[in-house]
């Protein structure tokens, strides 16, 4: 029975990379897949999915616009497909979860979608607060803060490294920009709790 699953995470937590690699699982065994990922999102060149680690693959892209319910219905008349994987799902908006929950349920097709969680400023994306509403599955993939806890949050950095706390929910951004930190820490670089003193 196909599923809607949504795997989430904060920032570099290798996302992209388990998107790519249950992928070129099914592609092994002779199934196909069908990668869809945000236009919004560039970095690794329009229509790509790349991992932090190198290994990349092509992807349709998506924007608000789009009705993934129709793509994945067209991509489905031109052959058989094993599973969808949707990169950079926090970027979709609600009507589209819906979408791909239809695509779950009446064209019968696994989607798995790969995300972030919460923004900078500790609140949840649109499209990731739908899918955490609506997703049959979900599974948290987990990095470490610098202190060693596990990284829940992440902060976004001007050019002098101090956290922000405004601005526009969407700055496509990478190691440059964003770093993972735990709960307590990202208090702390957000102002919300003072600094430990230094023994």
């Amino acid at each position: 029975m196909a599923k809607l699953y949504f795997h989430y995470s904060t920032m570099n937590a290798g996302k992209s990379t388990l998107l790519l690699q249950a992928s070129y699982n099914y592609r092994e065994r002779g199934m196909q897949t069908y990668l869809l990922t945000a236009s919004i999102d560039g970095r690794a060149g329009q229509g790509r999915i790349a991992s932090r680690i190198g290994i990349t693959a092509s992807a349709d892209v998506f924007d608000r616009d789009s009705d993934l319910f129709v793509l994945l219905e067209r991509r489905q008349r031109q052959g058989p497909v094993a599973c969808v994987f949707v990169d950079e799902s926090q970027f979709l908006t609600v009507p589209q979860v819906w979408q791909l929950a239809r695509a779950v349920d009446d064209l019968e097709l696994p989607v798995m979608c790969y995300g972030l969680r919460t923004d900078f400023r500790g609140e949840l994306f649109p499209g990731s607060a739908a899918l955490l509403a609506l997703a049959d599955e979900m599974r948290e993939a987990r990095t470490i803060c610098f202190c060693g806890r596990k990284a829940t949050m992440v902060v976004r950095q001007d050019e002098d490294g101090r956290a922000l706390t405004e601005g526009d929910q969407v700055q496509i951004g990478g190691n440059e920009t964003y770093v993972s930190l735990c709960r307590l820490h990202w208090r702390e670089a957000t102002g919300d709790r003072p600094a430990a003193s230094s023994p």
